[in-house]
């Protein structure tokens, strides 16, 4: 048994989770042992993953600064979210209208206590430790009822989460259920491994995966696009990561900008 830090109490820090591998994969400090040899496993057999990872948060970036700037939405619902690390949600919109609200919803304990720490002194932030498979429990809780006006345009994100849910748990239903919530003139921003490009190493992912509490379920493009109806996607509608709205010189280059299909992840922003 490792060591654990008093404020992880309670958590199975030998068994690693998809929240922490992707914050040690982003560089960051709040996971366990059992996490980074995971990763090391994954990056074995799929050698783009630190690529992979750095382009998706990209994608959120660009998203989260779309919606703000230029579909007017200051109301967020960030659905499992991850560990906090550099460029959160809050921080993004924030930063581009200080009224912008945000809801981080994530089931990691991690993730929860330290999002909690974080968002301490942000009235406009709050976290929800939840199961994403229950979006009934997560819509009438109290941060989400005293935090967002459901009765105004709210966007959505499900970046890289819906691919942890497997089919048996309805991914296309939680979605609705979420898109049925909101007013039009809401929005949805998700992102998605997709099956076919990566067949040698996603098996050997997979397997890595297995090892955590969700697993992972890449999808066709067809699948994913289907789990976007009910909204009209923005330009350039669904699209391998680094191609959604690339920001403009080096300073923002995606590493996967030469060869998008690499990202093996599809992205999409759309309107109710």
């Amino acid at each position: 048994m490792a060591d654990v830090p008093e404020w992880a109490t309670g958590v199975d820090v030998d068994r690693p989770s998809a929240a922490r591998i992707y914050d040690y994969a982003l560089g960051g400090s709040h996971n366990f042992a059992a996490d980074r040899e995971a990763y090391a496993d994954v990056v074995t057999t799929f050698p783009d993953a630190p690529l992979v990872a750095r382009s998706n948060r990209l994608f959120l970036h660009r998203a989260v600064r779309h919606i703000v700037t230029d579909l007017g939405v200051t109301q967020f619902l960030d659905l499992g979210s991850g560990v906090p690390t550099v460029g959160n949600v809050h921080q993004i919109a924030q930063n581009i209208d200080p009224r912008a609200r945000v809801v981080y919803v994530e089931i990691d304990p991690v993730a929860v206590a330290h999002a909690e720490i974080l968002l301490a002194d942000n009235p406009r932030a709050t976290m929800l430790r939840a199961d994403v498979r229950d979006p009934a429990a997560i819509l009438r809780s109290e941060q989400v009822t005293s935090l967002l006006d459901l009765s105004r345009p709210v966007a959505v994100l499900m970046v890289t989460v819906l691919h942890f849910i497997p089919d048996a748990d309805s991914p296309a239903g939680i979605v609705r259920a979420f898109r049925d919530a909101t007013v039009p003139g809401s929005a949805v921003a998700v992102s998605h491994l997709i099956a076919g490009d990566w067949d040698d190493e996603s098996g050997n992912v997979e397997q890595v995966y297995n090892r955590t509490s969700t697993g992972i379920n890449p999808r066709s493009r067809a699948e994913i696009a289907g789990l976007l109806d009910g909204y009209d996607l923005v330009e350039p509608g669904l699209v391998y990561s680094p191609l959604w709205r690339p920001d403009p010189g080096p300073a923002g280059l995606d590493p996967l900008t030469d060869d998008p299909a690499r990202s093996v992840a599809l992205a999409a922003v759309g309107r109710r």
